[in-house]
């Protein structure tokens, strides 16, 4: 079954269609194999009869959306002929007419689905279907954040919990005896992580991300004294901007990175070259590195 956090994706999804769209009602669920969707979120619906609802790709109409992996809607859901009708009697205890089914599709699998419904029998408009599309897609875009946060935590912690390959040759600044190579993976992954946390809801995968990312920091030869500790403290952002530069980004490169201005970057930089006692960019990448800040 889906974590229960992967809930607030949804509530949030299924709220923001109901205000852009006005449909009353608008439920939904992912899926908790490939076949089969659980309707565990409900907003605006009059009785609890279709919460628990278990959808299978083919039947009914959202199970309809699973199997073709598109929208599809119906304009009365009792009397269409284009759906079967498994669930008629929970749609009927909550008195839907008209509904909208768009599958939540990452990487071109569906892992869930989200309705919208009418209680009368009326044709929806292109509103409807867009705000139904732009809900699923918010969804979408949450779980392949969160997708991608696991796969890279899975990797950093491994290289956290090994240190950095010993070899000789290594580059300045790195651990001693790092190969340059795997240094530099370290650092990348760093930098990956620290921009993708913003966008990351869970607030628990969202510690444990920015542990990984400490723990990293943290491995960089060049340790922090807890004096350095002490004197020198970056906000969230400006260690995300600091990791930018270190990857060799510009401030442009960093704001599409980072979903921020140009100018919202260049002042969260000079505040972290401010902190860090620092004259250029290569100099607060240096002291950030010396302060423990980034690996």
């Amino acid at each position: 079954m889906p974590e229960p956090v992967d809930a607030v994706e949804m509530r949030t999804a299924l709220a923001g269609l109901r205000r852009t769209s006005g449909l009353p009602v608008a439920f939904g669920g992912l899926l908790s194999d490939a076949r089969h969707a659980r309707i565990a979120e409900l907003d605006g619906a009059r009785t609890g009869a279709l919460r628990g609802l278990v959808i299978s790709a083919g039947s009914g109409l959202g199970g309809k959306a699973i199997a073709l992996a598109r929208p599809c809607a119906v304009t009365d859901y009792p009397t269409s002929r284009h759906i079967s009708h498994e669930y008629d009697t929970a749609v009927a205890a909550e008195g839907l007419r008209s509904v909208v089914a768009v599958p939540v599709v990452v990487r071109r699998t569906v892992r869930g689905v989200l309705y919208g419904a009418l209680r009368t029998p009326v044709s929806l408009g292109d509103r409807t279907f867009d705000a139904a599309v732009a809900a699923a897609r918010d969804v979408e875009q949450a779980l392949a954040v969160r997708d991608e946060v696991r796969e890279l935590l899975a990797l950093t912690r491994e290289q956290a919990a090994a240190g950095p390959s010993t070899a000789p040759g290594a580059a300045p600044g790195a651990a001693p005896g790092a190969a340059p190579g795997a240094w530099e993976d370290v650092r990348e992954a760093h930098r990956e992580l620290r921009a993708l946390a913003p966008r990351v809801a869970d607030p628990a995968l969202r510690d444990a991300l920015l542990a990984v990312c400490g723990r990293l920091a943290s491995a960089s030869g060049a340790r922090a004294t807890p004096a350095a500790v002490m004197e020198v403290r970056l906000a969230p952002r400006e260690v995300d901007v600091v990791a930018c530069v270190a990857a060799g980004a510009t401030n442009a490169a960093a704001a599409r990175q980072l979903g921020l201005r140009p100018e919202t970057v260049k002042g969260y930089l000079r505040s972290a070259m401010r902190k860090l006692g620092a004259h250029t960019r290569l100099e607060a990448v240096v002291a950030a590195r010396r302060a423990g800040l980034l690996p």
